[in-house]
């Protein structure tokens, strides 16, 4: 699967593109400003896009209006064709957000219920009551997503609804030949519906990639080999921020070890989780962390641990913005790309776990640990990486076995000797590739 020797990055697209937050139905042909990025994201080393919602919407995205149509906004079905065009072009994969859970008030099939009620032949589409009332006075009651009325629950056991929803992936497919999706609120959704879900698109294309956004439980309710590929792990999400803050590098260790660790009963032990240290939903990992210089380290910390990388455009250059800010703070525009020792540092930890086995598809050992410092080992059949972290303001010297004399540091190419000790430079990391 291409995804699990990827790099992803994340493009929150209204935001990105500088769209009113109201859909004002003005079409506008914001999205080609992607096409001026491609040269970045190619130069930052990311060889998947993940698009946040882009079909016509009454606001934000997640409230869909129209599967079938980009967003006025945003401009185009043409305009996405060309954008897919190029990024495929320049060696780029491109997931969509499949939103399924819900649509919005504005969507076509619940505005046909509101207007003719009874008689609307989609009125099995929704969890719909004509005894009720809602908070619009729409004078019926429908089920809303977690409270939320402007996202009306769509009803995934109605056949017309799934067969709606697959043509609409099929379409997508044909006309801008995406090659995954990201499914909203995943751990919401029918898991009978996933599993439909993905054996439809298995016949679609080969290796369409299948990720879900789930925060709790086990993930392997819905990870595995007759439903998603992957899911966001948000379990390591907390854990890598708040291991440099508080200076405890057993809190992320904890969590890598339960996920991923030599012990049978670990969870997720050959799955490729997705990784991330902010997304458009949470505080920016700039804005996080109470050390700048712990900046690259949690990059280093997210390149190097099982899993596939995702960034979010904007936080490679450190762009700061608070979730208590709201959620248009978070999902910004900027006028161009910034290149700074960050994005610099970033584009060589993509190109170390592009093209490194044990990186892509090791296990997971820890070899020391300490309060500021974290050395694991990722282990393949071909090859061993040792990835080193020093949180600290001083250097550390770590005494280990490290079962040869010397290796290749992979972010730099220096080559490292074992022998007497191994010196980690203040606030530090190395990717060290070991000789056979």
């Amino acid at each position: 699967m291409w995804a699990y020797e990827s790099v992803f990055y994340q493009i929150y697209p209204l935001g990105f593109c500088g769209a009113p937050f109201e859909n004002d139905g003005v079409l506008t042909h914001r999205i080609q400003k992607v096409n001026d990025w491609i040269p970045h994201i190619q130069k930052l080393g990311a060889n998947a896009v993940y698009f946040s919602p882009l079909f016509e919407s009454d606001t934000h995205g997640y409230n869909t209006r129209d599967y079938t149509k980009i967003d006025t906004r945003l401009g185009t079905n043409a305009d996405f064709k060309e954008v897919c065009d190029n990024l495929h072009a320049a060696g780029i994969k491109v997931v969509l957000d499949g939103v399924f859970n819900h649509v919005g008030r504005g969507f076509w099939a619940f505005q046909d219920v509101l207007e003719k009620r009874w008689d609307s032949p989609y009125k099995d589409w929704f969890h719909i009551s004509f005894d009720g009332n809602s908070n619009y006075n729409d004078g019926l009651w429908y089920e809303g997503w977690e409270g939320n009325y402007d996202l009306v629950k769509l009803n995934l056991h109605n056949e017309d609804v799934i067969a709606h929803l697959f043509s609409c992936i099929k379409g997508w497919i044909d006309e801008f030949d995406i090659d995954g999706l990201r499914l909203d609120v995943a751990y919401c959704l029918d898991h009978d519906f996933i599993r439909r879900l993905r054996a439809y698109c298995d016949t679609l294309k080969p290796d369409f990639f299948l990720v879900g956004e789930v925060v709790h439980g086990d993930y392997n309710q819905i990870m595995n080999d007759t439903m998603l590929h992957s899911v966001t792990n948000y379990e390591c999400y907390k854990g890598l921020y708040s291991s440099f803050n508080s200076m405890n590098m057993f809190e992320i260790n904890h969590s890598l070890l339960r996920q991923f660790g030599p012990d049978n009963w670990t969870l997720y032990k050959g799955k490729h989780l997705l990784s991330f240290v902010d997304n458009h939903d949470v505080t920016r990992v700039a804005s996080i962390l109470s050390n700048e210089a712990h900046l690259p380290l949690i990059y280093a910390m997210q390149f190097g641990m099982p899993g596939i990388p995702c960034v979010y455009y904007g936080s490679e250059w450190g762009a700061k913005a608070r979730k208590e800010d709201g959620d248009p703070a978070l999902r910004a525009c900027f006028d161009a790309p910034e290149w700074t020792a960050l994005t610099d540092f970033i584009s060589r930890l993509a190109a170390a776990k592009k093209s490194s086995e044990a990186l892509n598809y090791g296990d997971f050992r820890s070899v020391l640990l300490t309060n500021k410092q974290s050395i694991f080992e990722r282990k393949s059949v071909n090859e061993r990486v040792l990835v080193a972290i020093n949180a600290d303001s001083e250097s550390f010297t770590a005494h280990f076995d490290a079962g040869c004399g010397t290796a290749v540091d992979l972010l730099t190419g220096k080559t490292h000797d074992f022998g007497g000790g191994s010196t980690l430079p203040p606030y530090s990391a190395a990717f060290w590739k070991m000789e056979h």
